[in-house]
């Protein structure tokens, strides 16, 4: 997980397939709905006061959190609670969720009913510029355009990769067990979504360093071009956030973090955003010598580090390490907190070392 810049010194970083999707969609996730309602209620009730198909509700806040408030904590982009409502330069969620709610900005990041209540009225917002009437907002397919804008992509691409992850757990459905013992269930549904201006973003293009991953540029703001130390140190991260809102983040100026490749959670599905050659601000004094590796998830809930996500993201520690002459061990191959100089905790302790490294130096075949 990338740190926040420091003065005088840039600092650090931080559609799915259906078959690896649907081993995911069983989790578990603190979150708890304020007053006498379950979370589930809580969907139900925002989903009917603003129009919005409660499926497709649950559907958003499962792709961006799994339905996990992570106790009021924001993620890497500055999102808060199960639905990942946003406040900064370029992405504005949960100041847009306060004026359509009348609700305190405090409560909105910290008490669950809340936070769905803010999302489904940020939703009606964005439907009603697009001027979605009755019909349209009962049919989920219609709502695609809104839900790409809802992640808050810099990109047409970016957005697609968002809104697609959220139809793709809507084909799925969805089995969430939460803490309390409450279950939020979505049915699969063959839903076509209507990409109306987005038909034309096509899938990220690939990358040059690594040809499995694709390209998708970190802003140029949010990194060095060039370096000033050879590449002798391979960093792992995780990202404290989604895969698409991790690459939305990268995308904008306000950051001022970034990394080399971001690796997504169920599918092991690559992008590259800062080419290896430039210096990527994911690991303060470590950014001169390293390349670093976002992965999709939050430290404290081991099920977004999946099978395939580890064998992915090994290949592709695999590939830096041939590619720079790295040794493949620990003392070359570091999480973000064993880096000199970083306060950080990423991967974290659920972080699968032994596993990963087997994957890596070639005792446990990657592929």
């Amino acid at each position: 997980m990338p740190p926040r810049p420091v003065p005088l010194r840039r600092p650090c970083a931080a559609a799915l397939a259906g078959a690896a999707l649907a081993a995911l969609l069983t989790a578990a996730g603190p979150a708890a709905a304020s007053g006498d309602g379950t979370v589930g209620t809580a969907f139900a009730r925002a989903a009917a006061d603003f129009g919005v198909p409660r499926d497709l509700l649950v559907a958003i806040g499962y792709g961006e959190t799994r339905l996990d408030d992570h106790d009021g904590l924001p993620s890497l982009a500055g999102g808060y609670g199960v639905m990942h409502l946003v406040d900064t330069p370029a992405h504005r969620t949960l100041r847009t969720a306060a004026e359509e709610t009348g609700l305190p900005a405090a409560d909105l990041r910290r008490d669950t009913g809340a936070n769905i209540r803010g999302a489904a009225a940020v939703l009606r917002a964005e439907a009603d510029r697009l001027g979605l009437d009755a019909a349209d907002r009962a049919d989920p397919a219609a709502w695609y355009t809104a839900v790409a804008r809802y992640g808050g992509a810099g990109d047409d691409t970016t957005a697609r990769l968002y809104a697609d992850t959220v139809y793709a757990l809507l084909r799925t459905g969805i089995h969430a067990v939460l803490d309390d013992g409450t279950t939020v269930d979505v049915d699969p549904s063959a839903v076509t979504p209507e990409l109306g201006t987005y038909a034309d973003a096509g899938p990220a293009p690939g990358s040059e360093d690594y040809p499995p991953a694709h390209w998708a540029p970190a802003h140029p703001e949010n990194y060095a071009a060039g370096r000033t130390e050879p590449i002798s140190v391979v960093v792992i991260h995780v990202t404290q956030g989604s895969y698409a809102g991790s690459i939305a983040w990268f995308q904008d100026p306000a950051a001022e973090v970034s990394a080399h490749y971001v690796v997504r959670s169920a599918d092991g599905d690559v992008t590259q955003m800062v080419r290896d050659a430039d210096t990527a601000w994911h690991a303060r004094d470590g950014n001169a010598y390293s390349i670093g590796i976002e992965h999709e998830g939050w430290v404290d809930d081991a099920a977004w580090f999946t099978d395939t996500m580890y064998r992915s993201s090994a290949a592709l520690t695999r590939h830096l390490t041939d590619r720079y002459g790295i040794p493949r061990d620990r003392r070359h191959i570091l999480g973000h907190a064993e880096v000199p100089g970083n306060d950080h905790t990423d991967p974290g302790p659920l972080w699968d070392w032994d596993f990963y490294m087997s994957l890596v130096t070639g005792d446990t075949p990657a592929a």
